[in-house]
């Protein structure tokens, strides 16, 4: 898969999880707070996968 497809996916499961979450703690947030958590949500993934790769060796093995 190229980075687009991944961004894409990453994009409209954030957008879906941003709704799910900000109905159900949130009920009365705005669109702007669901674009804003759905932003976040992306954001956290591509965060974590740096993390990820970070801690993988040379093999592709993670460290223990």
């Amino acid at each position: 898969m190229t980075a687009f497809y991944i961004f894409v996916i990453r994009a409209f499961l954030g957008a879906i999880f941003a709704v799910l979450l900000s109905r159900f703690f949130f009920p009365r947030a705005g669109i702007i707070g669901v674009i804003g958590l759905a932003i976040l949500l992306v954001g956290l993934a591509y965060v974590t996968e740096y993390f990820r790769k970070q801690r993988k060796g040379p093999q592709g093995e993670t460290d223990r």
